[in-house]
């Protein structure tokens, strides 16, 4: 079975469709504020709306209100959430859907913080200062397989691009690849050619 592919950091109904076109599996909505990506209620209504069915829609959020997570699920057809913030293990599990929680990789310290989440998967993203997700940096893969030994899938994230995520589907073999800033022309806005090329080489690498 292939990767899963998530493209992240979906602003737009053409970029949506775009990358459903792509063979995109989902799509990530960011909705917090001072990202680059972010989108309102209404904006990410409409680009769900957009989607074919079988596309999942990724809500992601930091730190953000209880009741406002409730009604971007009720209001925006999400399918999963993603909480990207300091989220507890509690507070993830107070909605009705599959979550994500998205950590930071620091280290092997990192790793300790898993096991208390009651989520469904994890997503391992690149840690920078500052910063929460779309920066383009890397980390040290060899955690992210280290990771796999919780049991709970994986989505591997953190400045990956068409050139570079074969060779990290390979070694990790993760349940999911994301990515935003490696298929954007510019923050917030996705390069078609770019989103083709990753879902290619990403769902080709173990083929």
């Amino acid at each position: 079975m292939s990767v899963t592919v998530k493209i992240c950091g979906i602003t737009s109904e053409a970029d949506a469709i775009a990358a459903a076109e792509a063979g995109a599996d989902a799509i990530g909505l960011m909705f917090y504020e001072d990202s680059p990506r972010h989108v309102t209620l209404e904006q990410a209504r409409v680009i769900s709306a957009a989607l074919p069915p079988h596309v999942m829609r990724v809500g992601v959020f930091v730190n953000a209100k209880e009741a406002f997570v409730h009604q971007a699920l009720n209001e925006c057809m999400l399918n999963i959430l993603q909480f990207h913030g300091d989220e507890t293990p509690e507070e993830c599990s107070r909605f009705p859907v599959m979550m994500l929680k998205a950590f930071r990789v620091k280290g092997e310290e990192t790793l300790a913080e898993l096991e208390a989440f009651p989520t469904a998967g994890f997503l391992l993203d690149a840690y920078v200062n500052d910063a929460l997700g779309g920066t383009g940096a890397t980390f040290n893969w060899d955690l992210a397989v280290r990771a796999q030994e919780f049991g709970k899938p994986i989505f591997l994230a953190g400045g990956l691009t068409p050139e570079n995520v074969a060779t990290a589907v390979r070694k990790v073999q993760p349940f999911g690849v994301d990515v935003s800033s490696g298929v954007e022309s510019e923050p917030g806005r996705k390069d078609p050619d770019r989103m083709r090329a990753f879902v290619a080489a990403a769902k080709g690498a173990l083929a």
